[in-house]
């Protein structure tokens, strides 16, 4: 067994090697080879790590860094699969990367992302600390299936790991919630309060509509987005958890930023007291993110003051709301994969005061949802509010001209939507036509992001995907 362990750590050391010299991202192989060789490879070499993982529909991925800034700021010395790899291959690579050649760790902490869709297979090998889920909204079903078994497949991970796994929950997700119910775990709830902010009540999705329980229609006492909120059964009495951290006021919202006001209950806090923290991002939904991130850095017995510090210095990651400066101009790049996520976005861009140009980069790709009708159910016409802050709207990607399609129907001027398809060239006028303080922003698909980001890095010298 030792020297299969050995055997499979060397072969994936040397691919990783390898392929980076190649200037190959190197994340996914090398795990599926280790696999191959050892099937208990993961297990084996993970059991000596502290382990947090984080899970979800929408905001892994900035949840967890906000969680590795909490980590830094408690010079905690720790690895993360910040490349994105979220599957089994790539979190195995992680690990591989972080251990000798015996299988010994060479640091403590181990902060992974995981896909929400692969979370019961990657917890047949770890035994985490620490689990935060985000979130449950409908994404590409030709990717992940009906949103129930999603849920479900989380709920079988949660339930191979042992009791001593604290569970971090959204109490205001009906279908993430219900996680907590019934079981022997420490569970903590964040969410967002009732005087904090009160969302179009006619905006609520069919995500998760009826109770989970008994299929009775959810009320709500008070509406976020999506179907966040204060939910409530009138038939089974389920209804939102009380909140451990909770976002008690929204006092300013800009396209850069959001300023909070929070407070924690026991047993995160002893204290009564709310705090104001200005958010280093835009966006209801990255609230929602930072209150995951916070809970879990208090569950982790990390003081107020370095939680506070991350959420305030945390600076965005590959691909989500990556910032990057042209000159006196910048390029930023927002992810976008459903509908939820999209009408955020759109959201917040209609908060800016600036002119607006906006490249959609639209692929099909098997990582994307080769399916894209979900375009049909994003609310492209609260753009239409701003419309004469509009300049361009660029149109790219595989589905270019069906993105075009989508945005012309919903009633913008057609004289601004440009069909571009050449990446290079949509960057070239999208910067020309972008005046001096200004920002371009790209909203790409998954895979349109690699694309994009890889021409990006190569005319700006940008760091690689996996740094």
């Amino acid at each position: 067994m030792k020297l299969r362990q050995f055997i499979s750590i060397f072969i994936s050391k040397l691919t990783i090697k390898a392929l980076r010299l190649l200037r190959r991202g190197g994340t996914t192989l090398p795990g599926k080879l280790a696999f191959k060789i050892y099937p208990g490879i993961l297990k084996s070499i993970a059991k000596n790590f502290d382990i947090i993982m984080v899970t979800g529909t929408n905001g892994k991925t900035t949840t967890t860094r906000i969680i590795e800034e909490i980590l830094k700021n408690n010079n905690i010395d720790y690895i993360t699969n910040k490349s994105g790899a979220n599957l089994l291959s790539g979190i195995t690579t992680i690990f591989i990367q972080a251990v000798t050649l015996s299988g010994k760790p060479r640091h403590k902490v181990a902060l992974i992302e995981s896909d929400e869709a692969a979370f019961n297979q990657v917890t047949r090998h770890l035994q985490p600390r620490a689990v935060v889920v985000t979130n449950f909204f409908r994404d590409q079903l030709d990717r992940y299936g009906e949103l129930y078994s999603t849920l479900n497949a989380v709920k079988s991970g949660l339930e191979r790991i042992d009791d001593s796994t604290t569970v971090i929950l959204n109490a205001d997700d009906s279908m993430c919630a219900s996680l907590g119910r019934e079981t022997s775990k420490k569970v903590l709830y964040y969410g967002v309060a009732k005087e904090a902010y009160e969302g179009n009540t006619n905006d609520i999705n069919t995500d998760a509509m009826f109770c989970i329980n008994c299929k009775n229609k959810y009320e709500y006492t008070n509406h976020i987005y999506g179907h966040l909120g204060g939910f409530y059964c009138t038939s089974c009495g389920y209804k939102r958890p009380a909140a451990n951290l909770e976002c008690t006021g929204i006092q300013e919202a800009g396209s850069s930023y959001t300023t909070i006001s929070w407070k924690c209950t026991p047993p995160l806090s002893e204290e009564d007291k709310e705090i104001t923290t200005r958010i280093n991002l835009p966006g209801l939904y990255n609230v929602y993110n930072a209150m995951a991130a916070a809970t879990c850095g208090l569950a982790l017995n990390y003081s107020t003051d370095t939680v506070k510090s991350a959420m305030q210095s945390f600076e965005c990651g590959f691909g989500r709301m990556e910032a990057i400066n042209v000159g006196d101009k910048t390029i930023k790049i927002i992810l976008v994969k459903n509908p939820t996520g999209f009408n955020q976005v759109l959201n917040f861009l209609s908060l800016d005061n600036q002119q607006l140009n906006i490249a959609f980069l639209i692929n099909d790709n098997l990582a994307d949802g080769t399916d894209i009708s979900w375009l049909w159910d994003v609310d492209f016409e609260q753009l239409s509010k701003v419309s004469d802050k509009i300049c361009n709207l660029f149109t790219s990607g595989v589905r270019g001209e069906d993105m075009a399609v989508r945005l012309k129907y919903s009633g913008l001027d057609t004289r601004k939507i440009r069909i571009i398809k050449d990446y290079q060239l949509l960057l070239e006028r999208g910067l020309e036509e972008t005046p001096a303080g200004g920002c371009l922003h790209i909203l790409p698909t998954y895979t349109a992001m690699l694309d994009i980001r890889g021409i990006l890095k190569k005319k700006f010298n940008l760091k690689e995907f996996w740094k």
